[in-house]
């Protein structure tokens, strides 16, 4: 019995220590996948306070790659899964990380003097089923800033 549950445990904790290991791997691959289509890459990890969260404790944003394509200065989040079998690692790009990351890239923006410069967000998705033929995509403007702008009352009477 305890054969057993000494096995089960060495299962477990390599898990659980490998997933920040694979997170390393998918930048790695998706810092190389920029690279061969011609991006420059600037950043890796830019990490910043953002605000305060409800109960006013500072919250801190992180960008996973910061690159230029062209002119166009791209902020990367980089999704890496050993399987797809839960969900797809674009699933966890949700709404609320993509605020987080919108904010910290206005941070950026102002720190670096580039408010004025074009800028896309842009997810590289990294799949490790298959070891030896890690599926990478890239997909380039997955969303933008529109959606978590404050905004305004337009004045206009119904």
């Amino acid at each position: 019995m305890s054969e057993i549950f000494s096995i089960t445990n060495q299962d477990i904790r390599p898990a659980a220590q490998s997933s920040s290991a694979t997170g390393r791997a998918g930048e790695k691959l998706a810092a190389d996948l920029l690279v061969d289509n011609g991006y420059r890459l600037i950043l890796a990890n830019f990490k910043v306070p953002i605000g305060r969260n409800t109960k006013g404790v500072q919250v801190a944003g992180e960008i996973d790659l910061i690159a230029l394509d062209g002119e166009i200065v791209c902020f990367i989040e980089v999704k890496t899964r050993r399987s797809a079998d839960f969900a797809s690692p674009l699933a966890s790009v949700n709404l609320r990380k993509q605020r987080q990351i919108t904010r910290t890239a206005r941070v950026y923006r102002r720190i670096f003097g580039l408010q004025q410069s074009s800028y896309r967000f842009d997810v590289v998705s990294v799949l490790l089923e298959n070891a030896n033929e890690p599926k990478i995509e890239l997909i380039k403007g997955f969303w933008n800033e529109q959606k978590f702008r404050k905004r305004a009352w337009s004045g206009d009477v119904w």
